[in-house]
């Protein structure tokens, strides 16, 4: 098994959209309305991938297994105006079959050396208040809630994304 982490283009895309969406319908099940979920298309994030990466907004880090895409990484310049300086991490998904198997350690360790490279000291992300498992993983990676919030609807229902931040 060869497992290898390449840095995303535009032509990529697709791939991007596609481990996001298979990871919603997954992850956040039970968390977001399941209606929401259901019509939820693959290609929901295409044209968003595609500007942000020609555009230099975010660096997507795509992990490959066998040749297979099995989990990717988005971050860049933080866009809340109270972090500047920071980097922020926009996502990061695994395709549910590939879940609990060390992809996502390897992701977040490519990302933050890359971010360190590019001289960045702070990091932040949000993350559902309901997901669980994704707040120990970031946890156990040394990120920790800063007591922020962010209210949010998705189909009118709310929904709550907390702040978590690293020092690099």
């Amino acid at each position: 098994m060869s497992v290898k982490i390449i840095k995303a283009s535009t032509k990529d895309s697709e791939i991007i959209s596609k481990l996001h969406a298979l990871s919603w319908k997954t992850a956040y099940k039970g968390i977001v309305p399941q209606e929401y979920l259901d019509e939820l298309k693959y290609d929901f994030w295409v044209d968003a991938f595609q500007n942000w990466i020609s555009n230099n907004i975010l660096t997507v880090q795509l992990l490959y297994r066998n040749e297979t895409p099995a989990g990717c990484i988005a971050y860049g310049k933080a866009r809340d105006e109270n972090y500047l300086g920071w980097v922020e991490i926009v996502s990061i998904y695994i395709h549910p079959d590939y879940w609990r198997r060390g992809y996502g350690h390897k992701l977040l360790e490519t990302a933050i050396l890359d971010m360190k490279k590019r001289g960045y000291q702070n990091c932040y992300l949000w993350v559902l208040r309901e997901n669980h498992s994704a707040q120990k993983f970031y946890e156990k990676h040394g990120f920790y809630y800063n007591d922020e919030e962010c209210i949010f609807e998705i189909n009118n229902q709310p929904l709550t994304d907390i702040r978590y931040v690293l020092t690099l």
